[in-house]
């Protein structure tokens, strides 16, 4: 008997699909045909045998249909999609899901390219609601006729999740909270409505099981879910892509969610304005996305105390402030795409673990920041506008101190200051200690500039330069009043054979033997002695360059006691400087003593180099040779004067 039953049942199944595939009008080929097998187990009490997968065959979406067919997607013994349901087939298909009641093997359905009128979707609702199937997804929904309250009947269900994606309401002119109250009163864990246009969502009318909501894409505002006190299950709610606008209300919308973990707010128009508004958020809440808002540097005041991962990226935030309510629990922050000038410090955020400030404006990023934040096992701060320069050389050490803390680094991490290295990475940025350590600089510029003033200093008192230098002024002041003489001044003239130049304490050989043997005798020299050819009135230094300048040659009496005199020293100085400046030969050295070479200063280092170099006369102690010695002198100064000179040189002598 048991086996008759069996047969029987078996012979009904292949009759329905063989009227099902006449339905659809499918040419089967042999690689095509996935008929479905069925059970022979079934219960010995003769219930409703259990069917382990959907009698239809896999049909290609590019073969030709009528059109009433739907297309199979997907068909195995525990997922099922379908494509392009209308209302001319919707009602088979109703019939046909109806055979799947709870226990049946079929747990997903997706559903396409669905244009049906508003009871027949509710019904298709309504008969999967109570089937066996726990995953449902349908999409690009075109609703055509009237919208109508609907009885929803929620009871017996084995429904985990509803994802309903591009919904499309033709009818305008609708009671909002017919469509509204069906959903949000849906006794499962999970659902998502998105790219919907949605505007609004009841709250739950009872406690709700809702774990997880998903209303991507739509235009939901500040208004969702306020004062709604039957979401204390939900855990996650992600909130991407609408139009909420005020931080402070979506913190109040998550005050009575108690259960609330997770929360996406990411790509709003969200603002906070600081204006000593209290946010009150879930303290449930441990991750929060707020990343593509409007959000400035007020944020930090209106975030959830126990938040453990934050994403602030791609906001209006400019700086970190110091002092707002501290985050203990934070352990992850986003500040990617921001206006930060420099790492935040992290005396609010004691756990921080992981921070990124990709694409900022940090030119120069603060060195101490390890040391500030020491539990961050991770920086990701490449991406910056890098400026290369001394100030940068404490962040590039930092990189080798914090044994690869620096996520992304070297690739990510390239100079964009200034124009030179531009694209340089910051590991092949280098700078000498010295150009970086201002303090090092100025001590090393400060003893280079001591020892250079000291050597300066040694070598103008070696070799006596404040001397030479007194001496050329002087020389020139008077080579000043010299061009400033009136017009039709001829200047100096010569008009003595020679100047001398001699010690004080040589007087007595010069009054007695120089100028008597010189002046006397047939061709008298005209001698320059300063005790009577100096003018009164001049300056000392004046009367030497006169008496210098008017004279033919210059006589110096060579001695130890001439090396000693400051006088001496002076007219050597102008005559050699006359020597040089007029290309003459009108210097006459008289060696009357022997000058060792000890005795000679350092700044008589011109009367050694003419010593060297000149031919002197030397005085000599026998008398039998100083007649030659006159006729020698006489000779090295022998020129004949001018008339006038002459004459003028009698009157003087009178």
């Amino acid at each position: 008997m048991t086996q008759n039953r069996s047969f029987l049942r078996n012979l009904l199944l292949y009759k329905c699909l063989f009227a099902l595939t006449f339905w659809n009008h499918v040419s089967l080929s042999v690689e095509d045909e996935l008929f479905t097998s069925v059970s022979d187990n079934f219960p010995a009490d003769g219930s409703n045998q259990t069917t382990t997968s959907l009698p239809l065959l896999y049909t290609k979406s590019s073969e030709s249909k009528a059109n009433f067919d739907w297309v199979v997607i997907q068909n195995t013994t525990e997922s099922l999609s379908l494509s392009e349901i209308t209302n001319n087939n919707v009602k088979k298909l109703v019939d046909l899901l109806s055979n799947f009641r709870r226990g049946s093997r079929l747990q997903n359905l997706t559903l396409t390219q669905v244009s049906v009128d508003w009871n027949a979707l509710m019904k298709l609702f309504q008969t999967v609601w109570h089937s066996s199937i726990e995953y449902f997804n349908i999409s690009c929904v075109t609703q055509l006729s009237e919208i109508k309250r609907y009885d929803f009947d929620y009871s017996g269900t084995s429904m985990k999740a509803l994802t309903l994606k591009k919904i499309q309401l033709k009818d305008l002119y609708f009671t909002q909270d017919d469509v509204y109250r069906i959903f949000a009163n849906m006794n499962i864990a999970d659902m998502t409505i998105a790219d919907s246009e949605m505007i609004h969502m009841l709250c739950p009318s009872s406690k709700s099981p809702f774990r997880y909501l998903n209303f991507l894409k739509n235009d939901l505002t500040d208004f969702l879910f306020q004062k709604c006190d039957n979401l204390l299950q939900l855990e996650t709610l992600i909130l991407q892509k609408n139009k909420f606008e005020s931080l402070r209300k979506v913190s109040f919308m998550t005050s009575r969610m108690k259960s609330l973990k997770y929360l996406d707010m990411s790509n709003n128009l969200l603002r906070h304005d600081g204006a000593d508004v209290r946010c009150q958020w879930a303290e449930s809440l441990s991750e929060l996305d707020l990343s593509s808002n409007q959000l400035a540097d007020a944020v930090f005041e209106c975030l959830p105390a126990n938040v453990k991962k934050l994403s602030l990226q791609n906001n209006q935030i400019s700086n970190v402030p110091r002092g707002v309510a501290a985050l203990k629990s934070l352990e992850e922050l986003n500040l990617a795409s921001n206006r930060l000038a420099d790492l935040p410090g992290c005396s609010g955020f004691a756990s921080l673990q992981f921070l990124n400030v990709e694409m900022n404006s940090i030119l120069t990023p603060s060195a101490d920041f390890f040391q500030s934040c020491p539990r961050v096992r991770e920086l990701q701060a490449g991406h910056n506008p890098f400026k290369c320069s001394c100030e940068l050389q404490a962040f590039i050490g930092l990189e080798r101190q914090s044994g690869g803390k620096l996520f992304g680094w070297p690739a990510a991490y390239v100079c964009e200051y200034p124009e030179g290295l531009r694209g340089t990475e910051l590991k092949d940025f280098h700078l000498s200690q010295l150009a970086c350590n201002t303090t090092l600089l100025l001590v090393t510029a400060l003893l280079l500039t001591l020892v250079l003033v000291a050597v300066v200093a040694f070598l103008c008192i070696y070799l006596d330069v404040p001397w030479y230098v007194r001496m050329t002024w002087q020389w020139t002041q008077t080579k000043r009043r010299a061009w400033h003489n009136p017009p039709g001044d001829q200047g100096p003239v010569l008009q003595f054979h020679a100047f001398i130049s001699y010690s004080e304490r040589d007087s007595l050989w010069v009054k007695n033997e120089l100028i008597p043997n010189l002046e006397k005798g047939e061709g008298c020299v005209r001698l320059c002695q300063h005790e009577r050819n100096f003018m009164p009135g001049k300056s000392i230094v004046e009367n030497i360059i006169n008496c210098i300048e008017k004279s033919y040659k210059s006589i110096f009496v060579l001695s130890p006691n001439f090396v000693q005199s400051e006088w001496c020293h002076y007219e050597l100085y102008f005559a050699h400087h006359k020597l040089f400046s007029e290309n003459s030969n009108s210097l006459i050295l008289v060696l009357l003593e022997p000058i060792p070479p000890y005795l000679i200063p350092a700044r008589y280092h011109k009367l050694k180099a003419l010593m060297a170099k000149r031919t002197y006369l030397e005085w000599p102690k026998e008398r039998s040779k100083r007649a030659l010695f006159w006729a020698n002198l006489r000779a090295a100064i022998s020129i004949n004067l001018p008339k006038a000179d002459e004459n003028w040189y009698e009157e003087e002598a009178f």
